[in-house]
C-alpha cells in the first residue's frame, strides 16, 4: 500500500500556489436561466371608422347603376319625392345606401345592374324617346322589345317625328358624359325643309341665330348632294330640345322630315329604320375614352 505523501511547506513554490489553493474547491456556479420581461398587456385601440365610399353609396348614383336613368336624372327623381328607401319617402341625393337597404321607385325595387349594356338604335317615326307614355304610345322600348333583360333607358331625346340614331344604356355615367353640354358631343341631322334654303339663310343659320332661349351655334350646314336645295345637312353639338326644328322655324321655314344620320362618331351603316344592334368593343371605348 502506497504511502501517503505530505506536502511540506519547502516544497510549495514561493508564489502562485499556497496551502490555501489546496482548501475545498469553490463552489461551481449555477447559472439561472434568463428570464424575459413579461410584457404589459396593450390596451385595445378603437377602429377607424371607414370612409363614405366604403360604407354606402350615394343614392343618386344607386338610382342611376340600377340602369333607371343618368344620375342627373336621379338626383331629381329623389327631390321629387319619386325614390323610397325602406318604404319611406328619401328627398335627399347624398344618403349613403347601405346593403340592407330597398330602394324602390314608383313601388317597383330597384337592384343595380351587373352587366353593361349599350344599344345603337335606328329610331322609327311616330315613336316616344321615353321608357313608358301615360297615353299608350309606342315607345322606343317597344321598338326594343324585351329581348335585354337588363333595364336601359335612352341618353338624351328625339322628338316623337324625328327618326335617326340613339343610344340606350344602363351606364348612368356614359349617359351624363354624353348628355353634359362640355363634352359638345358632335350630331348631324339631315333635315328636309318645305321650301328651299336660301343662300342668305344659310349663312345666318351658320353665323349662329340669337334664339328665345339663347345663341344657336351651328358647327356645320349645306345643302345634301345630289339633292334639291330644301334638303340640308346640318351639325349641331347643343343638345336644346328640338333645336334644329326651332333655328329653320326662326327664319320662317318648317321641317318636315327629320333624320339624325351621325351621332357621337357613329354612324347608320348598316342599320335599317327600327332596328338595333349592340355597340362593338371599339365603339364603347370610342364613347368612354375619345369625347
Amino acid at each position: 500500500m502506497a504511502k501517503k505523501r505530505i506536502i511540506k511547506k519547502k516544497d510549495l513554490p514561493k508564489k502562485g500556489i499556497t496551502k490555501k489553493s489546496f482548501s475545498k474547491p469553490a463552489p461551481k456556479q449555477v447559472l439561472k436561466p434568463e428570464t424575459k420581461p413579461v410584457p404589459k398587456p396593450v390596451a385595445e385601440v378603437p377602429s377607424v371608422p371607414a370612409s363614405e365610399e366604403e360604407i354606402g353609396m350615394r343614392l343618386n348614383k344607386y338610382v342611376a347603376h340600377c340602369g333607371l336613368c343618368s344620375r342627373r336624372k336621379a338626383a331629381e327623381y329623389v327631390k321629387e319625392g319619386l325614390i323610397k328607401v325602406n318604404g319611406a319617402v328619401e328627398k335627399a341625393p347624398g344618403y349613403l345606401v347601405q346593403e340592407t337597404d330597398e330602394v324602390s321607385y314608383k313601388g317597383k325595387k330597384l337592384e343595380p345592374e351587373i352587366r353593361k349594356v349599350y344599344i345603337l338604335l335606328n329610331k322609327p317615326k311616330n315613336t316616344i324617346t321615353t321608357l313608358n307614355d301615360e297615353r299608350n304610345r309606342r315607345t322606343v322600348m317597344d321598338v326594343v322589345g324585351n329581348k335585354i333583360k337588363e333595364r336601359i333607358f335612352p341618353v338624351g331625346r328625339l322628338d316623337r317625328e324625328t327618326v335617326g340614331l340613339l343610344i340606350l344604356t344602363n351606364d348612368g355615367d356614359l349617359a351624363k358624359k354624353l348628355s353634359h353640354p362640355s363634352h359638345e358631343v358632335r350630331k348631324v341631322y339631315h333635315a328636309v325643309l318645305d321650301k328651299p334654303l336660301t343662300e342668305q339663310d344659310k349663312k345666318k343659320i351658320a353665323k349662329g341665330l340669337q334664339l328665345e332661349d339663347g345663341l344657336a351655334p351651328v358647327d356645320g350646314i349645306d345643302y345634301v348632294k345630289g339633292k334639291g336645295k330644301n334638303e340640308v345637312g346640318i351639325e349641331v353639338h347643343i343638345g336644346r330640345n328640338r333645336i334644329v326644328r326651332r333655328i329653320f322655324a326662326h327664319l320662317g321655314y318648317t321641317v318636315t322630315n327629320l333624320d339624325r344620320t351621325y351621332y357621337a362618331g357613329l354612324t347608320k351603316k348598316d342599320l335599317p329604320r327600327g332596328r338595333h344592334r349592340p355597340l362593338t368593343e371599339q365603339e364603347i371605348i370610342m364613347l368612354k375614352h375619345f369625347i
